[in-house]
């Protein structure tokens, strides 16, 4: 299948990083492969950070996304769709399944996270594993994003699954155009999760 093919199906070509040149990565690799807490991120900007719940239900997820979470055929995830906002401009769109297997004993707090971030439960946690992203440059109309949402130029987005307790939870982000890059020579990587500030607690399910 084409790349064009894949957009009109609203399914984006992921790539992993390898497969990328360094040209092409080199002016967006700061933020787009920062393995920290982008919740974090966005407070640390300053400015008025704000999470709303689109979407949650359960339902089966995409081919891709069970393939990459190594669930059985007939498994049910809840998918759930937010977007994140800075002074009330959406500047991130993600979209996280959680495989039913996923959600019970010490995980069954994330079926009620509402308008909480998912990011600042994950980093909370020192259990927490990260695997490598996977990468893609959408269209700004790519039905992978809600219409209301879609933009004049195109936008970067990453995916990656978290285990935690060793149970997956597969995370994709669209960084929309009003999303404030940096430039970090420090980035907040995972490896400082522990760090990450209290103000993030506010946002906890």
């Amino acid at each position: 299948m084409t790349e064009q093919a894949h957009r009109n199906a609203g399914v984006p070509h992921w790539r992993r990083e390898e497969q990328l040149s360094g040209p092409i990565l080199a002016p967006v690799r700061s933020w787009l492969l920062d393995d920290g807490s982008l919740t974090q991120h966005l407070l640390d900007t300053g400015k008025e950070f704000s999470l709303e719940r689109w979407h949650q239900r359960w339902e089966a997820p995409r081919p891709d996304e069970r393939r990459l979470l190594r669930m059985p055929l007939k498994e049910l995830a809840m998918v759930r769709q937010i977007v994140m906002r800075l002074d009330d401009k959406a500047v991130v769109y993600a979209r996280s399944v959680f495989p039913a297997s996923t959600l019970d004993g010490p995980l069954l707090r994330l079926r009620r996270l509402h308008n909480k971030s998912l990011g600042a439960f994950l980093f909370s946690r020192p259990d927490m594993r990260r695997s490598p992203f996977q990468v893609a440059l959408l269209a700004g109309n790519d039905a992978y994003l809600p219409q209301s949402l879609h933009q004049h130029n195109e936008a970067w987005a990453r995916r990656s699954c978290f285990a935690v307790a060793a149970k997956p939870i597969l995370v994709s982000e669209v960084f929309l155009e009003d999303f404030p890059r940096w430039k970090s020579a420090t980035p907040l990587h995972r490896s400082r999760r522990g760090q990450v500030s209290a103000t993030i607690g506010r946002f906890r399910s």
